[in-house]
């Protein structure tokens, strides 16, 4: 199966238009250079669905539950607006074995037990047969016990620290090995780094990620951690740590700064004289997304380790960039997760029609293989921990507000979960 993907869009000016357009769907993505709809007969529902899932002769129903309102909605509105574009271009083929696609969509609202609340809701009220949701790994570790409970199928989109595997799940952002190992090697290669200064929001995944980098920092490479701080979530007021990096002049300033605090944290940066042309930083969290909200010439100069930027020259990227602007406006931008985001809905179908079920057993069961040759990112494929085989990626921020890939792996990055030594 061929296809296109779209992705994700940024805060920032546009955001009273952005949840204009989250209220309901806008036009529809360019649809001209997908394959023609399919409509043959639907295999009977008494067959593909045996467990009392939302699903008729004619529909489907799913859930789509991310923060579109507090700290976290500049990164995860991305990721809504990437689901629903898949979704309608889902539809427009055909659907799911001859069922098209309904969606139920509910705010997680940057609140983790919210994201637990809407979850049970969506399971056991709503009954969908899969869910694309959560960005925070503390909204997933939040759900993740109520789908295992009602037997669920969650396809999380978000880079994130590893160290957790469910026949529940299905990952399709990197994991540790993918980007914070293979980024840290990067930069002390290319750049000859032997000190870092680790940054991050005050949660699981930034904590767990700078405890999975301290480690080889230390103990692989070789080299010196020299600082460690940590923000909570919509925090404002960097300044006495960038007085510490002052101080301490670091090789590398390493980021994992999430939602809202970006902005303020670049701006700041910037206003005390940091020159990032000239000062290392690494992020694993800021995507073209959170930049619309920065804007391009507070973070210039910046280094990403992600799999995705909307810069990737291959015909399924310049497809999915123009039906995402079709569909959202010429102004909006595409990030990592929101492209992780955008594989969701493709791979549970593609998945879905492998098992010739919507039975959530038999899709867990039927993953491992799945392939999607349509992804923007390029070729990718689910492998038995149910996380994506994908390469690794390092983009340097210009200041329009996009990367420029410096580098790539050669080929895809097998994911690992649980890296001996890192847990």
């Amino acid at each position: 199966m061929s296809d296109r993907n779209d992705s994700y869009k940024p805060w920032g000016p546009l955001a009273p238009s952005r949840r204009k357009l989250l209220a309901g769907m806008a036009a529809l993505p360019a649809l001209s250079m997908l394959p023609r709809p399919s409509f043959a007969a639907a295999p009977p529902t008494s067959v593909v669905n045996t467990t009392g899932l939302a699903v008729t002769d004619s529909e489907v129903t799913v859930g789509i539950l991310h923060s579109v309102t507090g700290t976290m909605a500049i990164s995860e509105t991305g990721s809504v607006e990437a689901e629903k574009l898949a979704i309608e271009q889902i539809n427009a083929e055909g659907g799911v074995l001859g069922r098209k696609i309904k969606f139920i969509q509910e705010d997680g609202a940057s609140d983790w037990p919210t994201f637990a609340e809407k979850a049970k809701k969506l399971l056991v009220n709503d009954k969908c047969a899969a869910v694309m949701g959560c960005w925070t790994s503390a909204s997933r570790k939040a759900v993740l016990p109520v789908f295992e409970q009602y037997n669920g199928m969650l396809y999380y989109p978000t880079f994130y620290e590893g160290l957790e595997q469910s026949k529940n799940v299905i990952y399709t952002g990197q994991e540790a090995t993918q980007q914070i190992i293979a980024g840290l090697d990067w930069v002390s290669k290319e750049k000859g780094a032997k000190t870092f200064y680790l940054l991050g929001s005050d949660y699981i995944w930034p904590r767990t990620s700078n405890k999975i980098a301290r480690k080889h920092i230390e103990n692989h490479l070789k080299t010196k951690v020299v600082g460690e701080e940590y923000f909570p979530l919509g925090h404002t007021q960097f300044n006495s740590v960038i007085n510490k990096i002052k101080l301490t002049k670091p090789d590398v300033i390493y980021a994992i700064i999430v939602g809202g605090s970006n902005v303020a944290f670049y701006k700041q940066l910037k206003a005390a004289g940091i020159d990032l042309s000239k000062q290392t930083l690494l992020t694993i969290s800021v995507t073209e997304d959170e930049i619309d909200g920065i804007g391009g010439e507070n973070i210039a100069g910046a280094y990403a380790c992600m799999k995705y930027f909307q810069s990737l020259d291959n015909p399924n990227n310049k497809a999915f960039v123009a039906a995402f602007k079709k569909m959202w406006g010429e102004k909006t931008v595409i990030g990592d997760v929101t492209q992780a985001a955008y594989l969701g809905p493709w791979l549970w179908k593609l998945t879905v029609e492998k098992a010739n079920s919507f039975d959530i057993d038999k899709i867990a069961a039927a993953s491992p293989g799945v392939e999607f040759k349509g992804a923007p990112e390029g070729y990718v494929r689910i492998h038995e921990n149910h996380h994506l085989w994908s390469k690794t990626r390092v983009g340097r921020a210009r200041p329009d507000g996009q990367y420029d890939v410096i580098y790539e792996t050669k080929d895809l990055v097998e994911p690992d979960p649980f890296p001996k030594g890192y847990q």
